[in-house]
């Protein structure tokens, strides 16, 4: 089957943007609730592509994570038209007045939020992200052009013809919505490339894909990047809530970037602390510095890859650390910035980990799962930022949109 070329795709996206721009908060959250519709209309259809994509995912050997995160059922798609309805609920950004002043020479001067335009979005198999990227795209006024991986094809071709029709059924420019169905390797380094037609580049994948932007993109990007994260079990810390942070970090949804990786414990309550922990964890594998072994003799040595790593799977690095200083330093040469939490009872203790840590996020006495735009107020989030330009941390609506000055005079000239 033919495919519409990538310059045609770009193009009637920038013009989808020039109207939904100036669309107003009603008819672009009356889009939502009818993209909300649609998609649980589509249930029967969305979920049977699904099942493809899964069934060839798990032929071709695909490891569980990857089919966990590919993998729809009733609840998970029921999940994302609720993302699309809590979305429509949020308060619309576009046109928020961030500050204003009068000048001395009587000119009156307003910083205004506006859409980016076109938001171009490379991911892999996750077909959640289709429609949480269209959600915030559409509320943000900003068109979307969606490259999902060939691994979820069928799920996104689904999703997004779902997406599209209640846009349409809106009556807002169904363009603002696209999927591009091209899924050869080739189309990738071509998408990084739409200069003119892509304002701001969102890849939210792997190791793989992130170099391909960062060798190849000519638009603005923001880094949706790696999540190695950390717990740090400090000598002061409650061992009920510290058991109960680092099960839930770890196990509750392992393959997500905001799971912990790595466990650092004081060595003034390791002894105690690891045993309990180590049962807590049953299931996951552990592999340890020298002084976690020597408490664990059952675990495996782990190497420093093991504390570079982002497992996305049932493994967790573990050290002992002799105090708080240790801790920070050892996040601050394993850490991507990604979100990092510490369990403590010590007040100052608290306050130079939230200091000193440098990480999209940081956490006291909570789970590093937290870390997510849904969990943190933004509604559906477009990714986590882990660099330090226009956006860190969740990326929520404010993080679509930009800046302008609107200036008004009464016929003033400069000397």
């Amino acid at each position: 089957m033919a495919t519409t070329p990538l310059p045609v795709l770009g193009a009637r996206a920038k013009s989808a943007s020039r109207a939904l721009a100036l669309a107003p908060r009603a008819a672009k959250d009356a889009a939502l609730r009818a993209a909300a519709s649609s998609l649980l209309d589509a249930r029967r259809e969305i979920l049977e592509e699904n099942a493809l994509d899964v069934e060839r995912a798990a032929a071709a050997g695909a490891g569980a994570t990857v089919v966990d995160r590919l993998r729809l059922d009733e609840g998970r798609l029921a999940s994302m038209a609720g993302g699309l309805e809590d979305v429509a609920r949020l308060p619309d950004p576009v046109g928020e007045v961030v500050e204003g002043s009068v000048r001395p020479n009587g000119l009156r001067v307003r910083r205004v939020r506006v859409p980016l335009g076109v938001v171009g979005i490379v991911y892999e198999n996750r077909p959640n992200v289709t429609s949480d990227a269209a959600a915030l795209c559409l509320k943000s006024g900003n068109a979307v052009l969606l490259r999902g991986s060939a691994g979820a094809i069928d799920s996104n071709r689904a999703i997004a013809a779902a997406i599209r029709r209640g846009v349409e059924d809106a009556a807002l420019p169904v363009d603002s919505v696209q999927l591009v169905v091209d899924t050869a390797h080739e189309t990738v380094v071509e998408f990084v490339k739409l200069r003119g037609a892509i304002d701001c580049l969102i890849p939210r994948g792997g190791p793989s894909l992130l170099e391909i932007v960062r060798e190849h993109a000519t638009v603005p990007y923001v880094m949706d990047g790696d999540g190695n994260c950390h717990v740090y079990v400090d000598s002061s810390a409650d061992l009920d809530v510290a058991e109960r942070i680092v099960v839930n970090a770890k196990m509750q949804r392992p393959s997500v970037c905001n799971a912990a990786e790595t466990l650092l414990v004081h060595e003034a309550i390791a002894p105690v602390a690891l045993p309990r922990l180590a049962a807590a964890l049953a299931g996951v594998e552990l592999v340890g510095d020298e002084a976690t072994r020597a408490i664990l003799p059952g675990v495996a040595p782990a190497c420093e890859e093991d504390f570079a790593s982002e497992f996305l799977a049932l493994k967790l690095a573990v050290a002992v650390v002799s105090s708080l200083d240790a801790a920070i330093e050892h996040i601050a040469r394993y850490s991507t910035g990604h979100s990092e939490a510490i369990v403590t009872r010590d007040y100052a203790a608290a306050t130079r980990f939230t200091r000193e840590v440098d990480a999209a996020a940081v956490l006291v006495n909570a789970s590093t799962r937290f870390v997510d735009g849904g969990e943190l107020g933004l509604g559906a989030e477009i990714g986590i930022s882990t660099q330090k330009l226009h956006a860190r941390g969740p990326m929520g609506l404010r993080e679509l949109t930009t800046v302008k000055y609107v200036v008004e005079g009464d016929g003033q000239v400069r000397t």
